[in-house]
């Protein structure tokens, strides 16, 4: 059983027909009623939820809507005591918790960094994940996820994938880090690098005939004497 609180979505005409289409089963969604008080992080009503319904997974959509209209997102110390509230909840309950935030404007800085409100939020975090476009402007639809912190686990891959009406198509896993994903969407100022063009050129005159695997092409140009850390950008 999912529990899903929403503010951006109507439930029965988008989200639970979204869930189906990607092969879901509608019944297992939960919503807790907002019509009378708006949900919080602190409000008793989540575990009451979590423990009725045996709960696995709870998902919070956006954090600004449910962290409290009270509590101040750029204030380190009340964000804080509004995240113990879910993590008593998640320790008490077993049940996990995800809360999606909108990034902030800030492109050319570390993806820790781009979380509306105080670092203290990412601090709370046990694992953050990351979505962005990728630069292939050919694919519009294509999307990049990545893992920005992880806790209690090693940092996992990055995930290629492409939305679709029915969801999401996953394409494949990447060597990328959360920093390279970004930065690949930052345009780049003064001069380009001649090395990047001369390996952009080579690149594009090994791919005239089709489709190759990554490492061929890395081990292609290394072997034409390129370095790693060009080929990677």
């Amino acid at each position: 059983t999912i529990i899903y609180q929403t503010t951006e979505d109507d439930a029965d005409d988008t989200v639970v027909p979204r869930f189906n289409s990607a092969g879901g089963n509608g019944e297992n969604l939960i919503f807790i009623r907002e019509d009378e008080k708006s949900l919080s992080f602190g409000d008793n009503r989540i575990a009451e939820a979590i423990e009725k319904y045996h709960a696995k997974l709870l998902i919070l959509d956006p954090m600004s809507s449910y962290i409290g209209e009270n509590c101040s997102m750029n204030n380190a110390n009340e964000t804080r005591a509004e995240f113990n509230h879910l993590i008593a909840v998640a320790k008490d309950t077993g049940c996990a918790i995800v809360i999606i935030a909108h990034m902030n404007k800030m492109r050319d800085t570390n993806p820790l960094y781009r979380t509306n409100g105080s670092i203290d939020i990412a601090g709370a975090a046990r694992s953050i994940l990351a979505i962005t476009r990728t630069p292939n402007k050919e694919a519009p639809a294509e999307r990049y996820l990545v893992q920005v912190k992880s806790n209690l686990a090693p940092t996992g891959s990055a995930i290629l994938f492409e939305v679709s009406e029915k969801g999401v198509d996953f394409i494949s896993e990447m060597e990328m880090t959360a920093e390279e994903a970004f930065q690949s969407l930052v345009p780049k100022i003064g001069r380009p690098n001649d090395k990047e063009v001369k390996a952009k050129a080579f690149l594009m005159e090994m791919l005239k005939d089709g489709e190759m695997l990554s490492s061929d092409c890395e081990e292609k140009l290394e072997a034409a004497g390129f370095k790693k850390s060009t080929i990677k950008k």
